[in-house]
């Protein structure tokens, strides 16, 4: 399912935007997630990494959709970005914060199936796996890619990054079951390490950059194999 957020201050584009997504959906048995927002500034307000396209009016009262997309730009690279403008020469100015295109109000259908077809092929090449936590009120997506390894701690989740980790309520079974297991293993019942961030194996411990893990005698021998076979397809 794709997460896709209309910001707009005006109800009938909203409503038909919506609309079209409706429709493409039907047409082409796509998935998507709508949230809406009526200006700028209630975009940015609580903005986390969630979304995967944003359809983003560029003349808006509070904050104006080029001021909204370089404060999103400073947080999310990945987000792809449509403006939607009543005057062609603004358009240009989506250089500045890698907009993926603009269309022209009123917005006929067939320009936005195409421009919205044209950001799901983008979106599908340039794939990568996210893994969803409830932050607050709202979503945080993490590249799954970026997970060195997953830590149980009594009720709760630790999910380490490089740069940080991520405590969540929950159980690591049903965070083990979002997790590619193509390169996710679980080398003792309290950690899940990610086999693209193993640095070396020493005894009866992983390494993952600074973090120094055990594994389990039971599952060494397991776990030595998935990784073997993780090296063995990484490098064809």
């Amino acid at each position: 399912m794709f997460q896709i957020a209309i910001a707009d201050d005006d109800v009938y584009s909203q409503e038909l935007l919506q609309d079209y997504l409706n429709r493409y959906a039907a047409d082409y048995g796509e998935h998507f997630n709508v949230s809406l927002f009526s200006d700028g500034r209630e975009l940015i307000q609580h903005y986390k990494p969630y979304f995967d396209i944003i359809l983003l009016d560029i003349k808006m009262e509070h904050i104006d959709g080029f001021s909204a997309a370089k404060r999103i730009r400073e947080i999310d690279s990945d987000v792809i970005l449509i403006f939607i403008t009543n005057v062609k020469q603004y358009a240009i100015k989506g250089y500045e914060v890698e907009a993926l295109s603009y269309l022209v109000k009123p917005v006929p259908y067939f320009a936005f199936s195409q421009e919205l077809k044209r950001s799901l092929q983008r979106l599908q090449k340039n794939q990568k796996q996210y893994l969803l936590l409830p932050q607050g009120t709202g979503l945080l997506r993490l590249d799954m890619m970026n997970i060195y390894y997953v830590e149980r701690i009594k009720h709760r989740v630790s999910i380490h990054t490089g740069e940080a980790a991520y405590s969540i309520v929950g159980t690591i079974k049903e965070i083990e079951s979002k997790l590619d297991p193509r390169y996710f293993f679980r080398c003792n019942s309290g950690y899940i390490v990610n086999m693209a961030q193993v640095t070396g194996v020493q005894d009866n411990f992983v390494l993952l950059g600074a973090y120094r893990l055990q594994i389990s005698r039971p599952k060494k021998k397991a776990f030595m194999g998935a990784l073997t076979d993780y090296l063995g397809t990484s490098r064809k």
